[in-house]
């Protein structure tokens, strides 16, 4: 008797159902996401420079790839990964020569130390706070000694709900989290922070809370 027994994480199927049904409109209204952000670009960029031109990056949970596609132009060999085919299905139409694929960052189809980069760009926002261990872990495994992470998310203690927007049928918390904790988690995991930057929020742009974006470090292997 074959058992078919769904094993993904409630979470995971609420975050590719959530996502699914509001992409097209997600996408519209955060078209200008990066390129309205002067300090986020500068973080991305300075990232760029540190992994190095020509190295392998996948933005996990990359969405439309608008953040894809602007380390790609800065010379990162870009993949991106997501739960939502709706989501990936304007990524690979906005990025034509970058590869995107479905799957969880939980439970990546990577080898160990397959990269020199990862990118979580306000992905991680909906993975509960106990899972965030083995997330990061996940991180760490498939990135090369000396491989960078990006880690974006939103400051603060309380989750923000989302119900019905744009008038679709679904609802979402995003998690807010204190960089001191999540540099702390990263820590744990085996990184070495390299870099932690928090802005106050784009009021103007639909921001209610400061942003943050930690750069971390899996060291390299100690010299024989």
């Amino acid at each position: 008797m074959t058992d078919t027994t769904d094993t993904t994480p409630g979470f995971v199927t609420a975050t590719r159902t959530f996502y699914d049904a509001v992409a097209e409109d997600y996408a519209e209204q955060f078209r200008d996401g990066i390129t309205s952000k002067p300090l986020d670009r500068a973080v991305l960029t300075a990232y760029a420079e540190l992994v190095g031109p020509g190295r392998r990056v996948a933005d996990l949970g990359c969405g439309p790839g608008r953040t894809t596609g602007f380390l790609a132009a800065l010379g990162l060999e870009m993949s991106g990964l997501d739960l939502s085919e709706s989501m990936l299905a304007i990524a690979r139409r906005e990025n034509p020569g970058i590869p995107f694929a479905q799957g969880s960052m939980l439970d990546l189809d990577l080898p160990d130390g397959a990269l020199a980069g990862v990118v979580s760009y306000y992905s991680s926002i909906h993975t509960p706070v106990e899972e965030l261990p083995a997330l990061f872990t996940e991180f760490h495994r498939v990135l090369a000694p000396g491989g960078h992470l990006l880690l974006g998310f939103q400051v603060g203690d309380e989750p923000r709900h989302y119900d019905r927007p744009w008038g679709r049928p679904v609802a979402i918390d995003f998690e807010r989290r204190r960089p001191e904790r999540m540099a702390a988690l990263l820590t744990a995991a085996g990184f070495a922070m390299v870099s932690r930057t928090v802005r106050e929020p784009d009021t103007e742009g639909g921001e209610a809370v400061p942003q943050a974006l930690l750069v971390a470090r899996r060291p390299a292997r100690p010299h024989a």
